[in-house]
């Protein structure tokens, strides 16, 4: 890259669950001469393989990819730090005079990468009450105390995630407004110029998808996967052990649940969060939308990209 040369635009590839993200984004790569930046938040744990769908390394044909297996499962994952990391990943990559190529599906982490979400601040002590309230109340009850207070953050937030419930019960308490209020308005540019494109999928065509790709994952081994994790110290109260998939295998192997009710909950939960990302997505006015369920989608996505290159100079 030259110093006339300005640093190729981004292009994110967003969607619900099971649309064909991955895909999409391995054509805009090999495309546009790019590299990947995941940006789905338990595709950073470490051995999180089977249940996140993380494509094999033989299956990324020779594209790099970032921002996958850099978490243990005793961590948590945070918003913030994952958007420092990965703005530093593009930047990167831009410098490399190659085209970052930005695909997944985890709501907030995307604001937060493309929007350059100054996110709301912490107090410990405003934490700990809520923590308390936690253990007294329970996730559900406390879940449903979030959704009284700010309906559009319950509406993305898992209904079992105590950690983002208990942040976003914390941020309403320290700024007195909604937590959905201290996001970036989604009608001005992206950062760096990024175009987003978006995998549409109605629930008719999708929910089949979605419920035979559990199958596969639990005869696949998740549930091997899982107790592997365990002996790593995966626990159900933990970031990662909230995952879909993984918490149910957690419940099943902690005798809560049949290993079938562990299938048909995570089917269930699987759904539900596709049903939140597609109305999260759906509100950005920024995003180009393809049909998931169309022929070629992939290769539509990458001309239309090779088109846009063309078009501003590259």
């Amino acid at each position: 890259m030259t110093e006339l040369q300005r640093p190729p635009r981004p292009v994110a590839v967003v969607g619900p669950t099971g649309s064909g993200k991955s895909e999409a984004a391995l054509v805009l790569a090999e495309a546009l001469d790019g590299e990947v930046v995941n940006i789905d938040s338990m595709q950073l744990y470490r051995g999180m393989d089977i249940g996140t769908a993380k494509l094999p390394v033989a299956d990324r044909r020779g594209i790099r990819h970032h921002q996958l297996d850099v978490l243990d499962v005793t961590q948590a994952a945070s918003v913030a730090r994952y958007r420092d990391a990965a703005a530093a990943d593009v930047e990167a990559i831009r410098s490399r005079g190659r085209t970052p190529v930005i695909v997944g599906g985890s709501m907030m982490y995307v604001q937060a990468l493309l929007d350059a979400w100054d996110l709301p601040p912490t107090d410990p002590r405003v934490r700990q009450k809520w923590e308390q309230e936690l253990h007294r109340v329970g996730v559900g009850r406390l879940h449903a105390v979030l959704a009284q207070r700010d309906p559009e953050a319950a509406a993305v937030i898992e209904d079992r995630d105590e950690r983002r419930t208990v942040r976003a019960l914390e941020v309403i308490e320290l700024t007195g407004r909604p937590f959905s209020a201290s996001q970036p308005p989604k009608d001005r540019p992206t950062r760096w110029g990024t175009t987003i494109v978006g995998l549409a999928a109605d629930a008719e065509w999708l929910n089949p998808r979605l419920e035979a790709r559990v199958h596969r994952m639990f005869e696949a081994g998740l549930v091997d996967e899982v107790r592997s994790l365990v002996a790593q110290g995966l626990q159900r109260e933990s970031t990662a052990g909230q995952a879909i998939g993984y918490s149910q295998v957690l419940d099943h192997l902690a005798g809560e649940l049949s290993l079938t009710e562990a299938v048909d909950r995570t089917v269930t939960g699987t759904r539900r969060y596709a049903r939140r990302q597609r109305a999260w997505f759906r509100r950005d006015p920024r995003i180009t939308w393809y049909d998931a369920s169309g022929s070629d989608v992939p290769g539509q996505i990458g001309a239309a990209a090779l088109d846009t290159a063309a078009g501003s100079g590259r």
